[in-house]
C-alpha cells in the first residue's frame, strides 16, 4: 500500500512541475499585422490629416519624441499638434524594416519618411528622415504605437 501512494506521489509531482503549456505566436502573421497598420496609419494622415492620423493610432500611454522633447500621452500629443503649424502639411513613409517579440505583443518598424509643408513665405519645404516607431498589441487585438 505504502509504494502504491509512493508511486502516486511520485506521478503526481512529475506533473505539477511540468511548465504549462507555452502559447505559440505567429511572428509572421503579427509583422503584417503591423505592415498594414502602417499603410492605414500613412493613408489616413494623407486622407484625413496628419493630427487625426496620429491621436487614433497613438495608445493612450504615447510617448512621441519631437524637437528632443517628449510628449507623452494623447492629451499632449493633441497640444503638439495644436502647437505646431501644419500649412498643407503632407506627410508619407514607407517601413523598410518590421520586427516582433515573440510573445506577439510588441513590435517595431523603421524605414523613411518624408514631409513636405509649405513656410512662412508659401514656398513648399521638403523634409527627408528616419522613422522609428515601436507598436504595442491592444487587449482588443489592434496595434497602437507607444513611441514615435
Amino acid at each position: 500500500m505504502k509504494s502504491k501512494i509512493l508511486a502516486l506521489f511520485i506521478c503526481c509531482s512529475m506533473f505539477a512541475c511540468q511548465s504549462p503549456t507555452a502559447v505559440t505566436v505567429d511572428v509572421q502573421k503579427c509583422k503584417a499585422e503591423i505592415l498594414q497598420t502602417e499603410k492605414d496609419f500613412e493613408k489616413m494622415a494623407s486622407e484625413k490629416g496628419i493630427k487625426e492620423a496620429f491621436l487614433f493610432y497613438a495608445s493612450d500611454s504615447v510617448a512621441m519624441n519631437r524637437f528632443n522633447l517628449i510628449y507623452k500621452g494623447k492629451k499632449q500629443v493633441n497640444l503638439y499638434f495644436d502647437y505646431v503649424k501644419m500649412n498643407d502639411a503632407q506627410l508619407n513613409w514607407t517601413p523598410s524594416f518590421v520586427d516582433v517579440a515573440s510573445s506577439g505583443d510588441m513590435g517595431y518598424t523603421y524605414g523613411k519618411y518624408t514631409y513636405t509643408h509649405k513656410d512662412s513665405t508659401g514656398k513648399t519645404v521638403e523634409n527627408k528622415g528616419v522613422f522609428h516607431t515601436v507598436w504595442k498589441k491592444q487587449a482588443d487585438g489592434n496595434w497602437k504605437f507607444v513611441w514615435d
